[in-house]
């Protein structure tokens, strides 16, 4: 009765294994963009560098703050996307992807209550309207800041 029970136990434990994705592993990520729309998202951004920042902006000629500048750029790409309007908003938006299946118009979204945003632009770089009194700027994931900060991607 014992040997009757295992083998079909032992089958399910088998076939339950092979339905999950390793650890630390993830399927491909779905994305309402194109590699080429994800692009043009980063040569947008990269477009905007040197504006000025402004708490709640959200266009060029009234300056951008990180949320702002995001929903810019993505609303006025090849493919336009509504994008949500604040920081916490944007880290639940889109799917998760890991730093190493980053592509440009990728999110990248600090904080462990995500407090900062920018877009990814490829090469460890990304685009963000930092602080009050500064601009729109290029930085590098690995900066010193910014490699310090807890950090999650998001595919829109």
């Amino acid at each position: 009765m014992q040997r009757r029970l295992a083998l079909p136990l032992l089958l399910a434990t088998v076939l339950a294994a092979c339905g999950t994705a390793p650890p630390g592993r993830r399927f491909p990520v779905e994305s309402r963009l194109t590699p080429d729309a994800a692009s043009d998202v980063a040569v947008h951004a990269l477009g905007l560098v040197g504006t000025p920042y402004r708490y709640g902006g959200n266009t060029p000629d009234g300056g951008f703050d990180c949320s702002g500048l995001i929903g810019y750029v993505y609303r006025h790409g090849m493919t336009p996307v509504l994008a949500p309007r604040t920081v916490s908003q944007l880290a639940g938006w889109g799917a998760e992807v890991d730093r190493e299946a980053l592509r440009t118009g990728d999110l990248v979204v600090f904080g462990a209550r995500a407090t900062h945003a920018g877009i990814y632009v490829g090469e460890g770089r990304f685009v963000h309207a930092p602080s009050t009194g500064g601009t729109v700027r290029l930085d590098r994931l690995d900066g010193l800041y910014w490699a310090r900060q807890q950090v999650a991607f998001r595919r829109p």
